[in-house]
C-alpha cells in the first residue's frame, strides 16, 4: 500500500469487476479510519496548554488573511525574559518578535499561569494543609515542621555594576542568596 492515500477510493474507481459488498463496505471502512487518524493528528497541532484561559495565545489571522504569530513564540520570548532575564527587544533576534509584542506575550503569559494555578498551588496553606505537613513531619520524627529550608548562593550574571560591591561573596563574583522552603511532596 506504501503511502498511498486514496488507496480504497482508488481500488472503487477503477476496478469494475467489484462486486463484493463486504470488501466495497471494508474499503470504505479503511478509508473513514484513515481521514479519522488523519483529523485527530492535526486537530492538536500547535495546542498549547492554557489555550482555553485565553485567545491571544491562539494563532489568528489578521485582516488581510495573514498567519500572525504563533503560540510558540509568544510563549518563547515570555519564557526567555523570566529565564534568562533579558531584555523585551532581545526576543527579536531568537524568536523574531518585536518589543511591544515580547512585553504583552511576557504579561498575558504570567497572568494566564496565575489563573490556571492560583487555586491549588500559589496560595498560603489552610489548616488542613499545615495539619497534614505536621502529621507527616511527626511521622519522620520531626515535630512541629512544615518544611525543609535550603539556601544557596548563585552567580548574578546580570548583576548592576553599581550593586557588584554589595553582593559579591568568597567567590569573588556578584551571588544571590535562593532560598528555598519545600514539603516532603514540593507542595509549599
Amino acid at each position: 500500500m506504501g503511502r498511498n492515500t486514496n488507496y480504497a477510493r482508488n481500488i472503487l474507481l477503477n476496478d469494475s469487476d467489484f462486486d463484493d459488498d463486504f470488501e466495497i463496505t471494508a474499503l470504505l471502512a479503511l478509508e473513514e479510519e484513515r481521514l479519522e487518524r488523519e483529523r485527530a493528528s492535526t486537530s492538536h497541532y500547535g495546542f498549547v496548554p492554557g489555550q482555553e484561559k485565553d485567545e491571544y495565545f491562539v494563532r489568528k489571522r489578521n485582516a488581510t488573511g495573514v498567519l500572525g504569530l504563533s503560540s510558540l513564540q509568544k510563549m518563547t520570548a515570555a519564557l526567555r525574559m523570566l529565564a534568562y532575564g533579558v531584555a523585551a527587544d532581545f526576543t527579536n533576534e531568537y524568536v523574531r518578535i518585536g518589543e511591544s509584542t515580547a512585553i504583552e506575550s511576557l504579561k498575558k503569559f504570567v497572568e494566564a499561569i496565575v489563573d490556571i494555578y492560583s487555586t491549588e498551588y500559589l496560595r498560603s496553606p489552610n489548616s488542613n494543609d499545615i495539619a497534614r505537613l505536621l502529621r507527616v513531619s511527626e511521622s519522620c520524627g520531626f515535630l512541629g515542621m512544615l518544611g525543609s529550608i535550603d539556601c544557596m548562593h548563585w552567580k548574578w550574571k546580570n548583576c548592576p555594576s553599581g550593586w557588584k560591591s554589595k553582593y559579591i561573596g568568597q567567590s569573588r563574583e556578584p551571588t544571590i542568596i535562593l532560598e528555598a522552603v519545600a514539603s516532603y511532596d514540593l507542595w509549599i
